[in-house]
């Protein structure tokens, strides 16, 4: 397949995976998904499969599934309901699936993984919570609630561990398009689908982001996105990109059930307030934002 080819493909499917990311707890099928790709669902299924690893249908219950997973560790909802909002119509058929992906039962994952940085049943007692350290020491997370308004995005989509998406960063950001407008207001953004405690790291999904005006066109090998605005729960993290995952441990195993906030359907995002390639490790500033749904009155 040539390069240009197999490039416009992949943009084409990536336009599938974000309409059934957005779509989850919709009826979804091959050939809405074909439809969005501009593919016919013939070739479409063969397409997605050939380039991704597994089907439609795979794809789509592996991302329910994994959501279930996190509402297991990070919330107090029912196994029910968490199986019937999976597409899952009888407990017994959920327990079978889960079982598959996890390799435990839900009852049995969430005794093991109830409390971020947890191991064994959940206990009520801060010495469990994640330690959060650079070379000053200990550090108290501090959350604030931010409201952004909408952001446009020119981005490119990296699958596999989130450590390996420098070439996804290059991709975007040496794009001649891309390079002309980035400035001093420019925001680099992260957009991070999958917890690494749950998902294969082969699968995970992330997207690398840089703002740009609402009229940019997206040259090949790029897209765009509208981040939607809203209020955030954000926590700073100074130091290296290695200590993130303790960060969103403790936003949403600690902060989160203790705020009497809910997340919305829309992942979480970073910010890259600085450049590594321009400060020392230890002074890297992002600040991670997780948003949330508005406060019912």
């Amino acid at each position: 397949m040539k390069d240009s080819t197999r490039n416009d493909y992949q943009e084409r499917l990536l336009r599938a995976m974000r309409h059934l990311e957005l779509h989850l707890d919709e009826p979804l099928s091959t050939e809405d998904m074909a439809r969005v790709a501009c593919f016919s669902p013939f070739h479409f299924s063969r397409i997605y499969a050939a380039m991704t690893g597994e089907t439609v249908m795979t794809t789509l219950r592996r991302l329910r599934m994994e959501r279930a997973a996190a509402a297991l560790r990070y919330s107090d909802r029912q196994i029910t309901e968490l199986a019937f909002e999976a597409g899952y119509e009888t407990l017994e058929a959920f327990g079978r699936g889960f079982r598959r992906l996890t390799g435990m039962s839900p009852s049995t994952y969430r005794s093991r993984f109830r409390l971020a940085g947890c191991r064994g049943p959940a206990p009520d007692s801060a010495a469990c919570l994640p330690k959060y350290t650079n070379k000053q020491g200990e550090l108290q997370m501090d959350v604030t609630i931010q409201k952004f308004d909408d952001m446009h995005v020119a981005c490119v989509r990296h699958v596999g561990p989130y450590q390996d998406c420098c070439t996804a960063w290059n991709k975007l950001c040496l794009n001649p398009a891309v390079r002309a407008g980035l400035g001093p207001d420019t925001l680099a953004i992260g957009i991070g689908y999958d917890d690494p405690d749950i998902t294969d790291a082969d699968k995970i999904r992330y997207d690398v982001c840089v703002t740009v005006p609402a009229s940019f066109k997206a040259p090949d090998g790029v897209s765009t996105q509208t981040i939607k605005g809203g209020e955030f729960a954000v926590l700073r993290h100074v130091g290296s990109y290695s200590g993130l995952h303790d960060c969103y441990r403790f936003l949403y195993g600690v902060w989160l059930p203790q705020s009497g906030r809910e997340p919305s359907a829309f992942p979480p995002l970073e910010i890259y307030r600085n450049d590594p390639d321009n400060v020392p490790e230890d002074q890297l500033i992002t600040d991670i934002c997780l948003p949330l749904n508005p406060v019912q009155v």
